[in-house]
């Protein structure tokens, strides 16, 4: 704790006063973050220190297993998180960032080793579906380290796909407001991975000649009938 304290001393002594008028004008002017990222919560995994951002640039939620649980009339912070951003602060993206080495994801593997930690576990089910499709559809006797990678990777879909259940994201989706972006970060090599919806796989970043998206603003298609609704084209 004596090294918090010291650089909480430092950031008032040394860093504040410097940076001071941009505190206040973010105060006078309220935030307008570029997007919501959800991370874990793991410490080595930080989406500031990742993207080199700064106060006011990014709203951020972070969990254990960078999870979103599918929507419900139950409040829950990750939930709420979500609907302030899309509603409140109108952000145009938001990215679910896992990585490698999470420990959420080692727990999901073993569940035995989270006897101790019943909420942990129950947190986790939110995860159940990526565990399912690596036991069934990745080839078995797989070693341990890419079993772990695997699963974080899937886990990021498999959260996207509860993110878009949340009536605020679906419709700012439709509404051609909002994109959504699946990364992993590579604690070991500082790369970033990220989903690309139209390949269906992860692509390194900086090898990108654009970031890939996981879901676009979907494209409407308006007729005097149904106006603002989805169309079936005819066969």
């Amino acid at each position: 704790m004596d090294g918090i304290i010291q650089g909480l001393s430092n950031f008032r002594g040394t860093v504040f006063p410097g940076q001071q008028q941009m505190y206040r004008q973010l105060v006078r002017d309220g935030q307008q973050p570029q997007a919501l990222i959800i991370a874990c919560a793991d410490s080595r995994v930080s989406p500031e220190h990742i993207t080199q951002s700064g106060p006011g640039d990014l709203f951020v939620c972070r969990n254990a297993g960078n999870i979103v649980p599918p929507f419900s009339q139950q409040n829950g912070g990750v939930s709420s998180a979500i609907e302030y951003a899309v509603v409140a602060l109108g952000v145009r993206d938001i990215v679910i960032c896992g990585h490698s080495d999470c420990g959420a994801m080692k727990g999901l593997m073993n569940p035995e080793a989270l006897g101790s930690m019943p909420n942990v576990a129950a947190w986790l089910r939110h995860s159940h579906a990526a565990n399912r499709i690596v036991c069934e559809a990745y080839p078995e006797g797989m070693d341990p380290k890419e079993r772990h990678r695997a699963l974080a990777l899937e886990n990021v879909v498999v959260q996207l796909n509860n993110l878009r259940t949340h009536p605020s994201v679906a419709a700012a989706l439709a509404g051609g407001k909002l994109r959504l972006h699946g990364w992993f970060f590579e604690i070991e090599s500082g790369q970033v991975l990220a989903y690309c919806g139209e390949r269906g796989c992860f692509v390194p970043i900086d090898e990108a000649t654009s970031v890939p998206v996981a879901q676009a603003p979907a494209a409407r298609l308006a007729t005097p009938e149904f106006a603002g609704s989805h169309v079936l084209a005819a066969e």
